[in-house]
């Protein structure tokens, strides 16, 4: 009787997981099938599997002005921001547990105050002008190189650390920089990772900041440009798109829709998100389990 009990319990327990899976997977998935078929198919509902398959949406996408451009945009500041955010974040926090650093606490302190209050929109839009950031790329970068959260996550990872490795290196005359760099940040790889993946995130899909401080087109990101799209006109945006060489090569049977660009959209600005994630998840649990053990 045991048996059949556990054997139900594990039945139940699956059907149960992978419901809720599919529950997660099948949105997204629904937004491929749609964002290939064709917008004639999609009017009459595609739920399960892609329906007259063509690219039109995304041939469609191809020809948005500055896209390319765009696209290199929101890499560079996915990239050079996480670098940026990673080493600063991580060598204040490792600083920020260095008893014999001066005002250390009151440093401390005033860096978690950040995160439950904020000057708003006005003063920070100000404060960015005051520094010259605007219509700058450093705009992107520089002011999210400090994340209260982040120092939070990483002091408390290194306080885990034993301490006897410390000691040892300055046993040999190593100074603080190189502790940090040779020993502390190697041993938090873990944590690191897990930042790394928030921050990465964080920064392909902002464009805020691009909305309120950059009005130079060279320097759109391209979740903004999208964004305008998808606010503007669309069917003059199909009108121009269907007036470019490219697209007139395309069957004049297959009439792209505002809802299958939109689709195409989500899937171009998602994809590589869901790429980079299923190769850090292992380092981004393992970050988050160990950084929550101390509390």
């Amino acid at each position: 009787m045991e048996k059949i009990k556990n054997a139900l319990f594990q039945i139940v327990n699956t059907g149960m997981l992978l419901l809720f899976s599919l529950s997660c997977i099948y949105p997204f998935y629904y937004i491929i099938i749609n964002s290939m078929s064709n917008p004639v198919e999609i009017a009459n509902g595609v739920y399960f599997f892609p329906k007259d398959i063509t690219w039109a949406a995304y041939q469609q996408l191809s020809h948005i002005p500055n896209l390319y451009h765009s696209v290199f945009v929101s890499v560079a500041r996915t990239i050079v921001g996480t670098v940026l955010t990673v080493l600063s974040c991580a060598f204040v926090g490792y600083l920020v547990t260095k008893k014999l650093m001066p005002c250390r606490k009151w440093i401390y302190r005033f860096i978690i105050f950040t995160m439950f209050f904020n000057s708003g929109l006005i003063p920070w839009y100000m404060v960015m002008k005051e520094l010259h950031l605007k219509n700058n790329f450093l705009l992107y970068v520089l002011p999210t190189m400090i994340s209260a959260f982040f120092i939070i996550l990483i002091k408390t990872y290194i306080e885990s650390l034993p301490t006897s490795l410390e000691e040892s290196a300055e046993v040999d005359g190593a100074d603080t920089f190189t502790i940090f760099a040779k020993i502390i940040f190697p041993l938090s790889l873990p944590i690191v990772a897990c930042i790394a993946v928030f921050t990465a995130v964080n920064q392909w899909n902002s464009w805020a900041d691009n909305l309120y401080l950059v009005s130079d087109s060279r320097l759109d990101t391209l979740q903004l440009l999208l964004y305008r799209n998808l606010q503007s006109n669309m069917a003059s945006v199909l009108q121009s798109s269907s007036n470019s060489n490219a697209a007139a090569s395309l069957s004049s049977s297959v009439q792209v829709t505002a809802t299958s660009i939109k689709h195409a959209m989500t899937v171009i600005t998602v994809l590589p998100i869901l790429v980079v994630y299923p190769l850090m998840q292992k380092y981004f649990v393992k970050g988050i389990m160990l950084g929550a053990v101390k509390g």
